[in-house]
């Protein structure tokens, strides 16, 4: 399923369990990111990182934030 989420809203999927997966460029996320969250860049999402990641919990992929 894919929609919208706040930044709030991601902090919450986040405390109940779900992998965070910031694929902001790496500028982006040294300036901005969420505690916790693994850094994958857009361009880097391949099915190689995606095996990085624990299949057994939900994943959020957050992309921006108007800080």
């Amino acid at each position: 399923m894919f929609k919208n989420a706040s930044r709030e809203q991601v902090r919450r999927l986040a405390d109940e369990g779900a992998q965070v997966v910031e694929v902001l460029e790496r500028r982006q996320y040294q300036l901005a990111h969420l505690p916790g969250a693994v850094h994958i860049p857009a361009w880097e999402l391949t099915p190689a990182r995606a095996a990085e990641l624990d299949r057994t919990r939900p994943v959020v992929v957050y992309c921006f934030d108007t800080l």
